[in-house]
């Protein structure tokens, strides 16, 4: 009987034209978000791998000179692009490319497309999660409005359960046979998704088809979450017109309303300073102390004095090692603690400011899909925090590697100028290497995500098996 009523549901779908043109619809927009979304991913990694290397023949190629003088000439990072990317793009327009790397100082990534965009940037670019996110559960409000109150207005749905049809069985038969309309649309989509993942994707991501999955696995479910909710809607509305207004209500409420009031009530509670104090903070912690008790020149001079009594010197001439090398790389570690103290400060807001959109997802179901799928495709703020921290950890090394050799090599009473070190010396310098998180990882900080959705369909379930019985017949 069950298998009756999907076929039954299915058909009635199938016939309707409306619903025909909207899929079709659908499904162009989607295939051409993903050919052309899949090739900018590839044209723009290609770009910015070809960068990395030029960037890497520049660091190469600057000739003989101080090593510190090469610890300013620095270094460039490119953000690896996500193979998944061209799914979602998430945060990577507004999350900037690439970043400098230089002694005394920690950068922040740059050159982000929204720089270049005009306000029409605000709204989004179409991609497949877009389509997903949105677009398709207003197909299913479409689909899945009337699957009751139809049937309750043409007199057929008293007459159905007088034949001895459960009403927990039809409402599942309903739910399923909506659900196997969206998959109709939605797989054709994911296999060619999947095509897509050539051998550049393996190499760039080794755990791109656990993402990619996972990926399918999360919208599988929450298209799920929406034909539930809808049938249910359709099951005790008293009429097709108030069922539609309603869900359509719920669509603009959750997919457009809430998520912009959910940003800016993050932003309200737990407010960011503007880059200007930020930056002066650091400058005030450099020059006067992480307390406020602790100078430079105060931290220079014991410095110095701790160092001479290491060697049993009594003037920094006397030192077998370069003084000078010595006072940077403390400069340098003390000024790295001052960037970690405030870049710390300003990440836990902005991870407070996404717990409470986290928190939200349990009202919203929509903002849950949004997050994990941001967080698979590598391109949400988690991602974008590793490559910063990766860069900054590269930059550390180096730095710390031309302070060394200056220590070391560069003697007491030789002029800056006379020491020089060439290409060997810059090639022992690995070039940039960044990996992207792996599947555990993500899934273990969107645990918050996870859980909505998974909240989500046991409730939804569990209201379509508890008060089947008491849907209207009239």
């Amino acid at each position: 009987m069950l298998k009756l009523i999907i076929k039954k549901e299915c058909l009635t779908a199938l016939r309707d034209v409306r619903l025909q043109v909207s899929a079709v619809i659908l499904l162009i927009l989607m295939t051409t978000a993903v050919l052309v979304g899949k090739e900018g991913q590839k044209l723009i990694q290609e770009e910015r791998e070809e960068a990395q290397a030029a960037m890497y023949d520049q660091w190469l190629d600057q000739g003989n000179k101080h090593p510190h003088s090469a610890a300013h000439f620095g270094q460039f990072a490119f953000k690896p692009k996500p193979v998944l990317s061209f799914l979602d793009v998430g945060l990577d327009t507004y999350t900037g490319v690439s970043i400098f790397l230089e002694a005394h100082k920690q950068n922040e990534v740059l050159f982000s497309g929204a720089q270049d965009s005009n306000g029409m940037s605000r709204f989004g670019e179409l991609t497949v999660a877009l389509v997903f996110q949105v677009f398709l559960p207003l197909l299913i409000v479409f689909l899945a409005f009337n699957v009751f109150t139809k049937e309750r207005e043409d007199g057929t749905l008293k007459l159905v359960h007088a034949q001895g049809l459960p009403m927990r069985k039809l409402l599942m038969g309903k739910v399923w046979g909506t659900y196997l309309m969206v998959l109709l649309i939605y797989l054709p989509i994911v296999l060619l998704a999947y095509l897509m993942l050539d051998q550049q994707s393996a190499n760039l991501d080794p755990g791109i088809t656990t993402k990619f999955i996972a990926l399918v696995v999360l919208y599988a479910v929450y298209f799920l979450v929406f034909v539930l909710f809808c049938v249910l809607v359709s099951s005790f509305a008293k009429s097709s017109g108030f069922s539609l207004l309603t869900l359509l209500g719920l669509w603009i409420v959750s997919c457009v309303i809430l998520p912009k009031a959910t940003t800016n009530l993050a932003d309200k509670v737990y407010p960011t300073p503007s880059q200007f104090e930020f930056r002066k903070t650091i400058k005030d912690k450099v020059k006067n102390g992480i307390d406020g008790h602790n100078p430079s020149d105060v931290r220079l001079a014991a410095l110095k004095q701790q160092v001479l009594d290491e060697y049993g010197a009594s003037t920094i001439e006397e030192l077998p090692v370069n003084w000078s090398g010595i006072a940077m790389q403390a400069g340098e570690e003390y000024t790295d603690q001052v960037y970690d103290q405030e870049f710390s400060r300003i990440e836990e807001i902005f991870k407070r400011q996404n717990k409470l959109s986290e928190w939200v997802a349990f009202v919203n179901p929509y903002l849950a899909a949004r997050h994990l799928s941001m967080a698979l495709a590598g391109t949400d703020f988690h991602h974008h925090v590793a490559f910063a921290r990766a860069a900054e950890n590269y930059r550390r090394f180096f730095v710390k590697k031309m302070n060394k050799d200056m220590e070391l090599n560069h003697k007491p009473g030789v002029a800056y100028s006379d020491y020089n070190v060439g290409r060997e010396f810059w090639g022992s310098i690995a070039p940039f290497d960044y990996q992207l998180p792996s599947t555990a990882t993500i899934l273990s900080v969107q645990w918050r995500n996870i859980a909505a959705l998974v909240f989500w369909l046991v409730i939804l379930l569990s209201i379509a098996y508890t008060y089947a019985r008491k849907i209207p017949k009239l």
